[in-house]
């Protein structure tokens, strides 16, 4: 794909750079197109089989949802938004165990990491199909939101987020590590990517990328969370940087304070090459597995906030979606993304985009793009 800008669109002190990457090496990283937005979805995502979907709390049909509201609102369409590809078993060992992947072919095994017991009760291809599938999709999308964020400056999975598996273990709806393996693949294909930060915003202690990165220095993680509440992961608390743990009942005068003063810190001490978002919205009040109180408003302001505060820095930024136990998350989570838009932290111009330019790692096949640097 050329590069669409004109010599006369880099003004205002913005370069235009050459970004290449060899898809023969990651085929999860797929071309776009201008006219795309940075963001990603596919119908494939949602879940549902049989009604069982509706015996967890979890809406597994939310990403949909998010979908159409946005098509509503004339933001997106299906030609606008970017799908992903399923991130395959070569694509899961680069994080994930062989042992721990072969647990998945046990259908009681799923049962347990999704919280729904008559899942065990199931043949495993079906399983495979319509429960672990949309899962690995979602997690291709992920790790392809990451290479769009350096790209683009900004990218939205509207989906992943499952911050409770790691490498070798899964819980908590969470099947995949797509946060450790999204920033697995930056590191090895993204060579202006060599620090990364989680800023973890669920309700919920992310304790499975946690466990990946306990004691990595490359990795710093933020996670804001109750901290009286699933999972209370004592282990590998010590890989969480700062740590803010939340009392029951946490309201928007507490919490929005709280994020204004330490999300600018971490950002300035640390200094990170590109943000992985975790946007949970299991924070509402109201939510039955949360028990926090953040209002519809204050999801809203949190995600500009910590959107603001990446892009003043010129820092790429992830946004996964994470948790969110009712029904009218969906409609927040696509109120607070055309917030974004409104406030102009977001766009599908190229020219309103992407703060660096990138070379990635062993590539033989090249590709222009066209990214910026700010204020050089």
């Amino acid at each position: 794909m050329k590069c669409a800008c004109a010599l006369t669109d880099c003004v205002f002190n913005k370069i235009c750079f050459v970004f290449t990457y060899s898809t023969q090496q990651c085929h999860l990283y797929v071309e776009t197109n201008a006219n795309q937005w940075p963001i990603v979805y596919s119908d494939d995502y949602n879940i549902g089989f049989l009604g069982l979907e509706r015996l967890h709390p979890f809406d597994s049909g939310k990403w949909g949802k998010v979908f159409q509201h946005l098509k509503e609102a004339k933001m997106v369409n299906e030609d606008s938004v970017v799908v992903p590809r399923e991130a395959t078993q070569e694509d899961l060992l680069v994080v994930h165990t062989s042992d721990y992947l072969d647990s998945l072919r046990w259908s009681a095994n799923v049962a347990m990491i999704c919280e729904v017991p008559p899942v065990a009760l199931l043949p495993n291809f079906i399983v495979q199909r319509k429960v672990l599938k949309p899962m690995r999709i979602q997690t291709g999308g992920s790790i392809l939101a990451a290479k769009l964020a350096v790209e683009r400056g900004w990218a939205i999975n509207i989906g992943g987020g499952f911050h409770h598996c790691s490498g070798s273990k899964g819980g908590g709806f969470c099947a995949y590590a797509d946060i450790t393996l999204a920033i697995k693949f930056l590191f090895k294909h993204i060579d202006v990517v060599s620090k990364a930060m989680i800023i973890d915003l669920d309700a919920h202690q992310g304790n499975g990328h946690e466990a990946d990165f306990d004691k990595d220095e490359q990795v710093f993680i933020m996670d804001v969370y109750n901290a009286y509440i699933y999972p209370r992961d004592m282990k590998v608390k010590s890989a969480i940087k700062k740590n803010i743990e939340l009392w029951h009942g946490t309201d928007d005068k507490t919490y929005l304070p709280l994020l204004r003063k330490h999300i600018p810190e971490a950002l300035d001490n640390f200094k990170p090459d590109i943000i992985a978002y975790n946007a949970g919205t299991d924070v509402l009040e109201g939510d039955p597995l949360g028990n926090l109180s953040i209002t519809p408003q204050g999801i809203i302001e949190r995600d500009q906030i910590v959107f603001q505060e990446a892009r003043k820095r010129n820092i790429p930024i992830f946004m996964l979606t994470s948790g969110g136990y009712q029904r009218r998350t969906a409609r927040i989570i696509a109120d607070s993304i055309l917030n974004l838009q409104k406030e102009g932290l977001i766009s599908c111009n190229y020219s309103d985009s992407g703060p660096r330019g990138n070379r990635c790692k062993s590539d033989n096949k090249q590709t222009t793009y066209n990214t910026f640097h700010h204020n050089l």
